[in-house]
């Protein structure tokens, strides 16, 4: 609710600019109001006060009595109702012939009587923050998840392990594997740190909430190779969008089998994916150079040579070009869930 003296100042304010030249409909879009807004306020001449907080409200003819309230919070405390929620007790009424209220009225009356809390051994669901990872350099974000790949037959499944670096989205490790474990997990980090000579460089793992990414096993090696981790909420696949993006390429391009008689037949398929895709495949949200090239850095002369190229294009034919050249930069840092108040200057989501 706005209060009158606000009310009165913002009702100044556009005729002070209705006054100056400007048009009422738009001096109310800059306060953030709207023309009916400013007509209900200042109906009669004078500024009017905000009539809700005095206003005469009939009871509604639906609303339970004091009686039935205090009925409904006896019956869901007796004995036989003291472990069952609203949605067994209602139809556990009805088929002893007796309605009171709905499901949401049993709840909502809990609620006001502080009755409704979490029950069981299970945790109660909390709010987890938002995992906000920045990237500025090769190996500083890797991200990495395990997806199925079809077996010979149908409930067979091989299980892909893929690492990623987030800032150039290489490849920098991957395995297929007959199970899923905290132990290949492990094995697979303790390798991919070795070939990128990862020994005490401050380096972030981000992973999703799977039963790998948790075992004590997995968990330990994270620990005794100076590795900081980080998780995804539950249930948000979207905090893990380069593994997840990565996993469409995969799948999703031509050469896809679709299915794989033997896991060696997966292991050599995947190892010429991974070479295709590192040094080959041109990334759109790297501006076009390989990831690859972007991990040793070499997309610096990369871009160099390009906007040489395009200078001399413009100079041989200036009536071409009507703007400037096209921007070969990539962006200086790479973030996973980049923070709201800077999400105008780059895209939150950026495909692996």
């Amino acid at each position: 609710m706005i209060s009158t003296p606000d009310r009165e100042a913002a009702c100044t304010l556009i005729n002070e600019a209705v006054n100056a030249g400007a048009r009422r409909h738009q001096a109310c879009i800059e306060l953030g109001l709207t023309l009916r807004t400013l007509e209900r306020w200042t109906q009669g001449g004078a500024v009017k006060s905000d009539g809700r907080p005095g206003a005469s409200r009939p009871v509604p003819r639906n609303k339970l009595s004091e009686t039935e309230r205090t009925q409904v919070l006896a019956l869901v405390n007796e004995p036989r109702f003291a472990s069952l929620p609203p949605t067994q007790i209602v139809p556990i009424l009805a088929d002893e012939g007796t309605y009171l209220a709905s499901e949401s009225s049993f709840y909502r009356l809990l609620r006001e009587a502080d009755c409704q809390h979490h029950r069981g051994r299970a945790k109660a669901p909390a709010a987890r923050a938002i995992p906000r990872q920045c990237a500025k350099a090769p190996n500083e974000l890797w991200s990495w998840d395990i997806s199925y790949l079809p077996g010979p037959v149908q409930g067979i499944h091989f299980f892909l392990y893929l690492v990623l670096d987030v800032y150039s989205r290489k490849i920098i490790a991957h395995e297929v594997q007959a199970e899923e474990s905290g132990e290949c997990a492990a094995s697979l980090i303790e390798q991919a740190c070795a070939r990128e000579g990862i020994h005490g460089t401050p380096l972030v793992l981000h992973q999703d909430n799977g039963s790998p990414m948790k075992a004590s096993t997995f968990v330990a090696k994270l620990d005794e190779l100076g590795i900081r981790r980080s998780y995804s909420r539950p249930g948000v696949s979207d905090d893990n969008p380069y593994s997840e993006s990565l996993f469409r390429t995969c799948k999703y391009c031509p050469e896809y089998p679709g299915a794989f008689e033997t896991i060696e037949e997966a292991r050599t398929w995947m190892l010429r994916f991974v070479r295709w895709y590192n040094t080959e495949h041109k990334h759109r949200n790297l501006k076009f150079v390989s990831p690859a090239e972007r991990h040793e850095r070499q997309d610096v002369a990369i871009f160099a040579h390009r906007i040489s190229v395009y200078e001399q294009a413009r100079s041989k034919h200036p009536e071409r070009w009507s703007k400037d050249i096209r921007n070969w930069s990539a962006p200086t840092e790479v973030w996973l869930n980049r923070p709201a108040e800077d999400a105008g200057s780059a895209p939150q989501r950026e495909a692996a």
